[in-house]
């Protein structure tokens, strides 16, 4: 491998707040459980004559290689391997999804009635008509909002916008804001990221004279689409539009992009795309939208893109979320770090701000405004703090809640900014679908999320006449009802989950990529699962699994909440399927030759360490002290180790990696771990670029001990393969 391209290539270590963390790992709440339920590691195999089509397929593409220091031979196995357990299985697909690019994107005239909306648009701007962007309160709706907005005003229109108040408006159109825009002489309205299921503000914008323009990604409900000008919803019945799981900005995003086709013609539109698309990546993160086909495209290019962000606000919302301005940020810093500030306005007080930040020309207010978010950021996770202890509380008094199929929590003050948080938190921890709910006075609002086997809206669905409102999808749903109906919903919920749920339903899976032996952890193979990135949904960042592996010292606690853990092979792997070999036996003779300087002078821990065969560095050293000692080349030679493994053993198990445990310190309090003990991991690969003691650096999703005359035991279930 080219060293000095992997130095340049490598992507910095992943912090704390760029990791996605498995179901176990809250310890926030809810110590008094009676059981943690033991994870299944889900290995889907392959097909290995398609693995052996697409490895061949990928090795012939150059262009895919280029500039990033690998050999294709020892990368495209296991590229291939990753792509097809995520649905690759053809070349022309692969390549679009490993380089993405700006001609991958669907032509927006495709959406149903698209076309029919930028005629308006175009026609309120040229009469110089007052335009109206009614927008959701959360990453999502501000974005869609900051997108259409500067949209219509490059194409020489100008728009006011509308954002609600968590708190006293709610969700979706109003008609009394509706009214008040007529009123003062607004003849079209454009809501972004809601409005589908709007009959009535619908109906009073058609009564007054208004043009509605919806534009929302949310699931029609059974009675079709409201009656508007124009509706944009890649989901409604009849429209062909291939991407149907764009985020409420991307709808809005093809919009804005069919509008400056239409009105900017002679403009560079791949300029402008690109610059979008920064934001466009930032919703469709946030709103954990599949990044598969044309979302893949918005969040790659729009992440590259933020390395160069130049508007006031968004270079300061970096700032504050301590993302380096040196390279792009992951998708992970984006979820983690930007949308939970960006979210906390509208959480905690009004949306209206994140607008400005994006909107502002001045750095000084840009500055001002992210030091807002970042305060609302932290009064949100106090918020969640509070409600997460009472939401304890209540599980230690009532054991029954967790026998619950659906989890229906509900409490008096509970601040309707942050119950949507909690309940991912008790799925997190129960892994069952919950609910829950903030009652003030007479009226409940509620949030709710859900696991993999339950469709959350079909649920509410069938309780429909207990709300006022609601709206969602499968795992996550909003709504608001009479606080007297809640004991009836808690009731006809955990009966439909009983009647469609069993308890194998709630064990927690961790969807498993392939079994490793520790040697196989390497640069190549962290730089091969690099190309796969953005990851999200749809697109999770690959898990791998070991056996047996050693803890080569006691474990260490950090922070008294995450756990280090060192990590030594323990021996040959029985019965696993592992990964395809990264250097075949014949491609090892061109094998790039490095200098002695360079193999001496290279730390075991530094990432390029990996690649340096040991028998070089004793050979290189030994070299070194001859000279020093004024011995005959050749003389034999020892190098000094604790390590008996180094003496007697393969060097293949002298190799230690670090292993961060996040959130897992509880965990190893409750079970200890000492030095020598064995245990199997499932872990995500990293890289700390620490000069002196970086090197490759695992994330622990699981764990688990292995116990004297287990080591047969099958430690990854096997599921169907997806590939024919």
């Amino acid at each position: 491998m080219n060293l000095a391209a992997f130095r340049l290539t490598r992507p910095i270590r992943r912090k704390r707040a760029d990791l996605y963390l498995p179901a176990f790992a809250s310890t926030e709440f809810c110590r008094s459980q009676r059981t943690r339920p033991q994870m299944k590691w889900l290995l889907k195999p392959t097909d290995p004559s398609a693995v052996v089509t697409l490895a061949a397929a990928l090795a012939g593409q150059t262009d895919l290689w280029w500039g990033r220091g690998l050999s294709r031979a020892d990368c495209s196995s296991i590229l291939a391997s990753l792509l097809l357990r995520r649905g690759i299985t053809d070349s022309d697909s692969a390549l679009r999804f490993l380089a993405p690019s700006l001609s991958h994107l669907h032509p927006p005239e495709q959406m149903s009635g698209l076309r029919v909306a930028v005629e308006r648009i175009a026609a309120a701007i040229e009469r110089k008509e007052p335009i109206l962007i009614y927008g959701d309160y959360d990453v999502d709706g501000t974005m869609a909002v900051v997108i259409l907005k500067a949209a219509i005003e490059l194409c020489g229109g100008s728009a006011d916008f509308h954002v609600p108040h968590r708190i006293r408006e709610g969700y979706d159109l109003r008609d009394d804001v509706i009214e008040r825009a007529a009123a003062a002489g607004i003849g079209l309205i454009i809501s972004v990221d809601m409005g589908i299921r709007a009959f009535a503000p619908a109906e009073t914008a058609h009564r007054l004279g208004v043009d509605l323009i919806v534009t929302d990604h949310h699931l029609p409900g059974p009675d079709g689409v409201p009656t508007a000008f124009a509706v944009l919803n890649p989901n409604q019945a009849g429209c062909e539009y291939p991407s149907k799981q764009l985020c409420g900005a991307g709808v809005a995003f093809k919009l804005a992009q069919g509008l400056m086709r239409r009105l900017l013609d002679g403009k560079d539109q791949s300029r402008l795309l690109t610059s979008f698309m920064k934001v466009v990546a930032i919703a469709t993160i946030a709103d954990a939208v599949p990044l598969t086909g044309e979302n893949r495209v918005f969040v790659k290019l729009g992440l590259e893109a933020l390395r160069t962000a130049v508007n006031p606000g968004l270079k300061s919302l970096l700032e504050v979320a301590q993302i380096s301005p040196k390279r792009a940020p992951t998708s992970t810093e984006v979820g983690f770090r930007m949308a939970p500030r960006i979210n906390a306005a509208g959480r905690m007080d009004i949306a209206r701000d994140v607008i400005e930040l994006f909107s502002v020309k001045d750095v000084v207010r840009a500055r001002e405004l992210a030091a807002k978010l970042d305060k609302l950021n932290s009064e949100r996770q106090d918020e969640e703090r509070r409600i997460l202890q009472q939401v304890d509380a209540r599980f230690a008094e009532d054991s029954a809640l967790s026998d619950a199929y659906c989890i229906v929590l509900d409490g008096d003050g509970w601040h309707r900014g942050v119950i949507g948080i909690t309940a991912t938190r008790v799925v997190e921890r129960y892994h069952r679908p919950a609910l829950v709910i903030s009652c003030d006075g007479d009226q409940a609002f509620g949030s709710g999320r859900s696991i993999r086997a339950f469709h959350l809206l079909e649920a509410i669905d069938s309780c429909r006449d207990l709300f006022t409102r609601y709206g969602g999808h499968a795992h996550a749903c909003g709504f608001a009802m009479p606080a007297a109906n809640v004991p009836q919903l808690r009731g006809r919920l955990d009966a439909f989950a009983r009647a469609r749920l069993t308890l194998t339903d709630f064990e927690p899976a961790l969807d498993c990529d392939a079994e490793l032996a520790l040697d196989q952890v390497t640069p190549e193979l962290f730089q091969a699962v690099h190309m796969l990135e953005p990851f999200g949904a749809g697109n999770p960042e690959p898990v791998f699994t070991a056996r047996a592996v050693r803890l080569a010292a006691p474990p260490r606690i950090l922070k008294e909440k995450h756990v280090k853990l060192k990590l030594r092979a323990g021996g040959k792997m029985r019965g696993a399927r592992p990964m395809p070999p990264i250097v075949s036996p014949e491609e090892g003779s061109s094998r790039q030759e490095l200098s002695a300087m360079a193999i001496s002078v290279t730390p075991r821990c530094h990432p390029d360490g990996a690649a340096i065969r040991r028998s070089e560095k004793i050979a290189v050293t030994a070299e070194k002290l001859a000279e020093e000692s004024n011995q005959p080349p050749g003389a034999s030679f020892e190098p000094r180790t604790e390590n008996r493994a180094l003496k007697t053993g393969s060097w293949r198990d002298s190799i230690v990696l670090d292993a961060l445990g996040w959130n897992m310190a509880e965990r190893l309090q409750q079970s200890p771990l000492l030095a020598g003990d064995a245990i199997d991991v499932a872990f995500t690969i990293g890289l700390n670029d620490h000069p002196e003691y970086g090197g490759l650096e695992l994330s622990l999703r699981d764990l688990k001990a292995v116990h004297a005359g287990s080591t047969e035991r099958p430690m990854v279930a096997k599921v169907a393969s997806a590939v024919p």
